[in-house]
């Protein structure tokens, strides 16, 4: 694993609690692809969300979560690089499984807490490797998620909408 993945970006200027938001739910049934937005999903202790393809596959790794904000940025600059494409960004194109809305992921320390309903995950990685054969990095010449995107792992499981109250402590 990279330098990079292993350091959290954490600083002492991030409240040790605060609220934040669910823009979209998203699975999908193989790995490396864009994952598409569901009004439902079910975390299981230790494993993931069930139906998803990367349930099961790495401990450190069941959850993955990007903010909208990192998204919304990343189709800007798309737009002003590649004008020959009409490519509109959205919630699960970067293969995550939760998109955010009103936190920074990415600056959490490893260790945090999200609260996501009656659900519970704790912060297991930050960033990862990209692969090269990403669907995302071939059609965007770009992925997010290495940089930009956080995991995390069960605790407590059950079934979530993106209507959820949420909230993180450090």
């Amino acid at each position: 694993m990279s330098e990079a993945v292993q350091k959290s970006t954490f600083s002492s200027d991030i409240p040790q609690h605060g609220e934040f938001s669910i823009v979209s739910l998203n699975v999908s049934t193989d790995v490396g692809t864009r994952k598409f937005p569901v009004q439902s999903v079910e975390f299981v202790p230790d494993f993931g969300i069930q139906g998803d393809a990367h349930a099961g596959r790495l401990i450190n790794r069941q959850i993955s979560l990007l903010a909208i904000e990192e998204i919304e940025e990343a189709s800007c600059k798309l737009a002003e690089v590649r004008q020959d494409v009409a490519l509109n960004l959205k919630p699960g194109d970067f293969g995550e499984n939760i998109t955010t809305r009103g936190i920074t992921l990415h600056r959490l320390p490893l260790g945090t807490h999200l609260y996501l309903g009656s659900v519970e995950l704790v912060v297991s990685q930050i960033g990862k490797e990209c692969h090269t054969s990403c669907e995302i990095k071939k059609l965007v010449g770009d992925c997010v998620m290495p940089r930009k995107g956080i995991f995390a792992r069960v605790l407590v499981g059950g079934i979530i909408t993106n209507e959820v109250r949420c909230y993180y402590r450090i």
